[in-house]
């Protein structure tokens, strides 16, 4: 089933959180949904499981409204929110038992499902135990088990990865990549390597906006038309050389990388600024050590979407 959304649009008081949001994700795909805090990423995902209804516009699963067939929608879709809420003191099998009966899964069926997901979902070792009693890696998986209890067709992910070690984050993720061979999934999550490694397909979100939708090789090359250098010069101490590299007319950006000890310049589009960091450094006579272009990563993507100029 794809998932359409058309016009989204948000308000809480004076706040708009979503703003005329459109976007699909089509079916069998895995999606990231990115953003900074409050842009937005959890009302959408909050509006698609119907826990909250939207000011105007619509959103689709498949054939059903979230406005016209709301349980409809539901029971096609499978949510696991940011705080896993479990019964941390019912064992992992009774609990998946509760849940497919909460799902209206036929009583006779409920048996086969529970153990379908404690395979699929890696819980066989852990079955009998209590919830409480499981890491948080062995929490997430419950969680995902109950999100597909009912074999919906979409699954909605808001920060499946959060908190979890290295270890557990490459289990989740392999995880939720076997499930989307078969189902349509939409997942949050701040950890940009995760996504890139994870999803078909990326949608980003800034200030209630849409402002880029494409594969992470498309995002990449929609920023490469801004030539981004390492610049490493010998200066006197006091200068600022930050802020004279900022001042060139094709800089679009110029900020100081501690961890590199060398200026991060990000020039303005379909511009290079090599020619004029030469001459400033001779005008200044100033020593450059290292002038270097920078591939353009999915977090410096991220950045130019989000970050205020």
């Amino acid at each position: 089933m794809d998932i359409v959304v058309s016009h989204l649009t948000k308000t809480y008081g004076t706040q708009r959180a979503v703003d005329d949001v459109s976007f699909r994700v089509a079916a069998g795909q895995i999606t990231g949904f990115l953003g900074p805090n409050g842009a937005g990423k959890t009302t959408t995902m909050k509006s698609m499981v119907c826990y909250i209804t939207p000011d105007s516009g619509d959103i689709t699963i498949g054939p059903y409204s979230i406005r016209e067939h709301p349980g409809q929608v539901r029971r096609n879709i499978g949510y696991l929110p940011e705080l896993n809420p479990l019964y941390e003191d019912m064992p992992v099998v009774d609990f998946l038992h509760f849940m497919a009966a909460l799902q209206q899964v036929p009583k006779r069926e409920i048996p086969g499902r529970t153990a379908e997901m404690i395979r699929l979902c890696g819980l066989t070792a852990e079955k009998h135990k209590k919830i409480g009693e499981l890491s948080k890696g062995y929490k997430q998986r419950v969680g995902l088990a109950q999100a597909l209890i009912h074999d919906p067709a979409v699954l909605i992910l808001d920060e499946p990865t959060s908190g979890l070690d290295p270890n557990q984050m490459v289990e989740i993720r392999e995880l939720i990549r076997t499930v989307g061979k078969s189902k349509t999934v939409l997942l949050s999550s701040h950890i940009l390597s995760e996504v890139e490694a994870t999803c078909d397909r990326i949608v980003v979100i800034n200030k209630g906006r849409i402002v880029a939708d494409g594969t992470a090789a498309e995002l990449r090359s929609t920023a490469s038309g801004r030539e981004r250098l390492r610049v490493r010069i010998e200066a006197p101490e006091g200068a600022d050389v930050p802020a004279l590299l900022q001042a060139l007319p094709s800089v679009e950006k110029a900020e100081w990388d501690a961890d590199a000890r060398a200026c991060l310049v990000t020039a303005i589009p379909d511009a290079s600024a090599r020619n004029e960091i030469f001459a400033l450094c001779v005008a200044q006579k100033w020593q450059l050590t290292e002038i270097t272009g920078i591939e353009t990563s999915l977090e410096d993507v991220f950045r130019m979407l989000t970050t205020p100029s």
